[in-house]
């Protein structure tokens, strides 16, 4: 079993449930008392969020550049950055290190590939959904990729940051999320790509009439078969 590393904490609601993720499927894979190898850098969100809002892109990424060196140096042969937005850095990282980064961009592009579905809504926070480092790499597969209007982006960006990352789940912002979701199928998306980390804590798939895809689980199962493949 191959040891992985994440960068982690953007936010630790999110990273706390690719950590359980990883280990309820290595005990799948592998039965008894196995669970998966992880070191873990978990950062202070706070401090990572003000380099977002002013647009210090450069600087956040020296940071995880940096934790990824870390983490290659305490053993760690693969990569994984547990959130969307700050793939905004994802260059960086990789050219830090020289293990694989596992991009999330690739493996949800697989696997909506898989599924036969090419147009898809890309839901997110306002940078992934507004800036092209993640639709360009999803585009680049072969996907055509939509995003919401800005009313639209802004109620989703609102309820990641506010709610979510800070672990409130309600039902009413799951209703406002699917409202998103059932004006853009006016716009022909054939499925809809949960760009965030969080978003997979307020949004299941027999929640939604068109198929979801939750970019948490995708990224999981891609370093899973990473770490596992003989």
């Amino acid at each position: 079993m191959k040891c992985i590393g994440i960068i982690g904490g953007t936010s630790w609601e999110s990273t706390a449930h690719y950590y359980a993720a990883l280990n309820r499927g290595v005990k799948q894979r592998l039965g008894g008392l196995h669970s998966a190898k992880v070191l873990l850098w978990s950062v202070d969100f706070a401090e990572i969020e003000v380099l977002q809002q002013s647009g210090e892109w450069e600087h956040a990424g020296e940071i995880f550049a940096d934790l990824a060196v870390k983490l290659e140096g305490a053993g760690a042969q693969c990569i994984l950055i547990a959130a969307n937005t700050m793939h905004r850095v994802a260059e960086q990282v990789t050219s830090a290190v020289s293990i694989p980064l596992l991009h999330v961009g690739d493996a949800t592009a697989s696997a909506v590939l898989v599924s036969g579905m090419r147009t898809v809504l890309l839901l997110g926070t306002r940078y992934t959904m507004e800036q092209p480092f993640l639709k360009d790499r999803l585009s680049a597969r072969g996907l055509e990729v939509v995003v919401p209007n800005g009313d639209d982006i802004v109620t989703v960006n609102r309820i990641i940051y506010e709610e979510l990352c800070l672990g409130i789940v309600t039902a009413d912002s799951r209703e406002e999320l699917l409202h998103v979701i059932r004006r853009n199928k006016l716009r022909g998306i054939e499925g809809v790509i949960l760009g965030c980390t969080e978003l997979g804590m307020i949004l299941a798939p027999q929640d939604a009439d068109i198929p979801l895809f939750d970019t948490t689980s995708i990224h999981v199962q891609s370093a899973l078969e990473f770490s596992l493949d003989d």
